[in-house]
């Protein structure tokens, strides 16, 4: 570990983060001769040899297989436009619809997605001009139906999440409500007090650059709804994944 910053530490762009050509870096980070430097304002992450520096503001960046929720914005002789919260909009081919024949026809194809349809979906291509492909064939990927959607900044979703998504079930645990969490910074939340899913979401917005999130937030949950659940959360990570496959249950058989 080098010895400049501490793991989690909060930085600001031109910051060293190390000296030396023993470490590389990550996203966020920069080379500037021998040393690493921060390119971002936000919280330092070793993994290996790698440092990188996760934002606390910034667009959401399309990464292949990232799972996201999308509005339809367009729809096409073949395929649909989606508005995915950054600023390239993405595409969904007719072959990445559904499972069974979808009839080209202009029509057919707008009762299947419409315009103003939120789609929870997979990012399946990025290419080198930034042209953005999503298919919703796979576990958990559909049309959503019922409940609401909630706008978050996209930096701040890892620690909505948690490791292993262990925030996310805290909240849900607590709360009974439903949720999908697009790495886009969309959330999708239906039944239970989903008032309070809101509530939590906005606190972890506010203080997810302050250590001891986890801890704070179940005080937070258990004040608010009266409940004690052992063993609710658990340890933090500074950027982990959340497969459509973890939230399978949550997207399915409404």
């Amino acid at each position: 570990m080098p010895e400049n910053v501490e793991n989690r530490q909060l930085v600001v762009p031109g910051k060293v983060l190390a000296k030396g050509m023993e470490f590389l870096p990550g996203d966020g980070a920069y080379r500037d001769k021998d040393e690493i430097r921060a390119s971002v304002l936000g919280l330092v992450n070793f993994k290996g040899r790698a440092i990188r520096v996760i934002p606390l503001n910034g667009k959401y960046f399309p990464k292949r297989d990232d799972p996201v929720i999308g509005i339809i914005k367009e729809v096409g002789y073949n395929s649909w436009n989606l508005d995915i919260n950054c600023p390239y909009e993405a595409r969904m081919l007719v072959g990445d619809a559904s499972d069974r024949y979808i009839d080209t026809n202009r029509h057919k194809l707008a009762s299947v997605f419409n315009v103003g349809d939120a789609v929870i979906c997979q990012i399946k291509k990025v290419d080198e001009n930034m042209a953005v492909f999503v298919t919703a064939r796979g576990p958990g990927l559909r049309k959503v139906t019922e409940g609401e959607l909630i706008r978050v900044k996209a930096a701040k979703i890892p620690r909505i999440i948690g490791k292993n998504a262990s925030m996310v079930k805290m909240i849900k645990e607590y709360t009974e409500s439903r949720m999908f969490v697009g790495q886009n910074g969309i959330v999708w939340v239906q039944g239970g007090n989903s008032e309070l899913v809101k509530k939590a979401i906005r606190k972890i917005e506010a203080e997810a650059h302050m250590p001891g999130l986890t801890d704070r937030m179940k005080e937070f949950l258990a004040k608010e709804t009266g409940k004690t659940i052992e063993d609710a959360g658990g340890a933090e990570e500074a950027e982990p994944r959340f497969e459509p496959e973890q939230q399978k249950d949550e997207a399915e058989g409404e």
